[in-house]
């Protein structure tokens, strides 16, 4: 019985257990809106803010619109001002059969013009042959000053040399005679030996640099006291008078057989006026070497060849140099025979004569 009673007392307490599980889903609904509500704040703080963006953009836009219309309308003006200023001008221009006038005119005028440039440019390139021709001439006509005057071969050859270039550039067989001479003269001048003026007028002031060096020699005599010394006895009394002798040796000299050629002294004022002439007769040989005057070339070296043998002992060594040198010079020649450049001259000026005639002629035609 008590199981019995136990068993039905314990059944109603089996309905309660249900009824404590029920409040948690009534907590769950209330978190679950909460978070609902937070997402829909959230998304609407998000469209508002989108919203916000978008309304600047589009501000920015009608700012940028604003200012590019402007712009436009700006260009605007400017291109009607200038088709304004365009149909001003095609305004004021002449009609089309007046452009076609002038046109007509401007191809007349170049045409003339060419034939014109045309005439000028052959009558320039007959005077510039003219012109060369003259030239040649005028070459010669230095070379053979060259010549006479300087006897300048080098020169003359490149003078030469240039008036047959001018005669080549004419293209002519009118000047085969006068190229012809011309290449004569040429083998004659290229035979010729130009002399070294220039060397020989450095040699000579070399020489006169060396005039101022010029000292008189002292004779010197053999002593002979040793053989007088041998002569004598030996002992104190016979070296007394080999040092004796020898003493007086050096002050003075007896030789009765010296040469009738004795010279005195050069010395001061005397020593410097042989070297002042000496110097003025190189002088001269210089001049006459540049200007190749062989006569007063070959006196002056003489001149300074007798001042040195008249006047300054033959065994100094610097005389005996300069004298040397001086006879090496007098042998070097300093004038030249130069070729006759006449011919040359006066066959350039028959070929010129030549082509003249020709334009005398048709001028003197009616």
């Amino acid at each position: 019985m008590s199981e019995t009673v136990l068993s039905h007392t314990e059944q109603p307490a089996a309905p309660e257990a249900p009824e404590t599980s029920n409040p948690p889903p009534a907590r769950r609904s209330g978190t679950g809106l909460a978070l609902l509500a937070l997402l829909v704040g959230a998304a609407g703080v998000g469209v508002g803010g989108w919203g916000a963006w978008q309304v600047r953009q589009l501000q920015g836009n009608e700012l940028g619109q604003a200012e590019h219309l402007q712009a436009l309308n700006q260009r605007a003006d400017a291109l009607q001002q200038r088709e304004q200023h365009l149909t001003t001008q095609l305004a004021g221009l002449p009609p089309a059969s007046e452009l076609e006038d002038r046109r007509r005119l401007v191809a007349q005028l170049q045409g003339d013009q060419q034939r014109l440039s045309q005439r000028l440019e052959t009558v320039l390139g007959e005077s510039r042959k003219e012109w060369r021709l003259a030239e040649a001439e005028h070459l010669l006509r230095l070379a053979t000053l060259r010549l006479s005057a300087l006897q300048d071969i080098a020169s003359a050859k490149a003078l030469v040399e240039g008036a047959d270039e001018i005669l080549r550039e004419q293209s002519d067989p009118g000047a085969f005679a006068a190229r012809e001479q011309l290449a004569r003269s040429l083998a004659t001048l290229n035979s010729t030996q130009q002399p070294d003026r220039t060397g020989l007028f450095l040699k000579l002031a070399a020489q006169r640099e060396q005039v101022l060096q010029l000292s008189a020699q002292s004779p010197e005599f053999n002593s002979g006291a040793d053989a007088m010394g041998a002569l004598t006895a030996d002992g104190d009394a016979g070296s007394r008078w080999s040092r004796w002798w020898g003493e007086i040796s050096k002050y003075f000299q007896i030789d009765f057989n010296a040469d009738d050629n004795v010279r005195p002294l050069l010395a001061g004022q005397s020593l410097n006026q042989l070297r002042l002439a000496l110097s003025l007769t190189i002088e001269q040989a210089q001049w006459a070497a540049l200007n190749g005057e062989e006569k007063v070339y070959n006196q002056a070296l003489d001149d300074a060849r007798s001042v040195l043998l008249a006047n300054f002992n033959a065994d100094n060594p610097q005389s005996k140099a300069m004298l040397d040198s001086l006879n090496k010079l007098a042998e070097q020649p300093v004038s030249v025979v130069t070729p006759d450049l006449s011919e040359s001259l006066a066959a350039v000026q028959a070929y010129i004569q030549r082509r003249h005639l020709p334009a005398q002629a048709q001028g003197g035609k009616p």
